[in-house]
């Protein structure tokens, strides 16, 4: 059976010929693993057979970015919305947020413009090229994005949006809307352009620990139809579409359904999901991906990640709708002997 079919199986509520896999570990995991075993060749991807794949899409203004400072432990450089930002370079975290240049809705007005289709924003042969081989292999393939709530922080900060959205909940819904709208314009380009695709992938956190970001109601007036809008063309074309939320996610459940995906990811742990009961009050109309604590592959003693995939694995696989993943990404403290056990 083919990755992208045994995917397909899983996700429309039926048992494949056995549990689909895909997970994301840190570069800086990866580079462990490589001392470790992992064959220099070779990356988790190929070693393990995740059975995803598919490009990430240019949804932001298209800003020149330049470095600003670069030392031996970090660079601090300016992102295609404007943000600084520093990376470091050995660690694996998110980006520290220094800095935002689109941070009024003067600002916003002045370059909401730039958020709209043009064919710079993709490399269409390399795109091409790289979409062929993986149909080959029969990966299931996502278009992937970075809009919404995500998205917007980035731009004007998580501090001047989280204001705006109880302020000038008008201004907040303008720019979830036009980045919507970007992204549905670039999923339209891939398909008129005939690429193989199976699915939209949709990355934007609703939830930090054992709380949302805002409330649900707050959710469905203002994040809602941007959501509803990038996964339309999927939808519509009878494909499914997949949201990845880190974070707390069990209040926005019922909406995330009614908005029309059709699996949840990475239902994270330590921030208070319980997958277990997701699949009990909601497992007929909604898949699951994730949901296996990192914290129990990090530990020493194999027997705890042993009970961690024995107490799920079973229960949420039964009668399809469950993908086998990390409960965010995996960190660089767990072994290749871990991950591969």
């Amino acid at each position: 059976m083919l990755p992208r079919e045994r995917v397909l199986i899983a996700i429309n509520h039926e048992e494949p010929d056995r549990v689909p896999i895909h997970d994301s570990p840190w570069h800086t995991t990866i580079a462990r693993w490589h001392k470790e075993g992992l064959p220099q060749d070779q990356s988790p991807h190929s070693y393990f057979g995740f059975e995803f794949g598919g490009p990430w899409c240019d949804n932001s203004l298209m800003l020149p970015t330049e470095v600003l400072e670069e030392t031996d432990e970090y660079v601090i450089s300016t992102s295609g919305d404007g943000a600084v930002r520093k990376n470091w370079k050995d660690a694996m975290s998110t980006p520290e947020l220094l800095d935002f240049r689109i941070n009024t809705k003067e600002l916003w007005e002045q370059h909401k413009h730039r958020m709209v289709m043009t064919d710079d924003r993709v490399n269409w042969e390399a795109q091409r090229k790289a979409n062929e081989a993986q149909h080959e292999q029969g990966l299931f393939i996502t278009l992937n994005f970075g809009p919404g709530f995500t998205k917007v922080c980035n731009l004007v900060g998580p501090e001047t949006l989280m204001i705006a959205m109880v302020e000038d909940p008008e201004w907040a819904y303008d720019m979830f809307m036009t980045d919507a709208r970007l992204c549905a314009d670039i999923a339209e380009a891939f398909f008129q352009r005939g690429f193989h695709i199976d699915g939209g992938w949709v990355f934007d956190d609703l939830g930090h620990k054992e709380r949302g970001f805002f409330s649900p109601q707050m959710y469905k007036e203002l994040l809602w139809p941007a959501h509803r809008t990038i996964i339309e063309p999927f939808k519509r074309r009878g494909l499914p579409a997949l949201l990845h939320s880190c974070g707390y996610n069990m209040e926005f459940v019922p909406l995330i359904i009614e908005c029309g995906f059709d699996l949840l990811q990475p239902l994270e742990v330590k921030a208070g999901n319980d997958m277990l009961a997701l699949k009990r009050d909601h497992g007929e109309r909604l898949a699951f991906m994730g949901g296996i604590d990192v914290r129990a592959m990090a530990d020493p003693d194999p027997a705890v990640i042993e009970h961690e995939i024995a107490s799920k694995i079973p229960v949420v696989k039964h009668g399809g709708g469950y993908i086998y993943h990390s409960d965010h990404s995996v960190p660089d403290n767990v072994s290749f002997r871990s991950a591969s056990e």
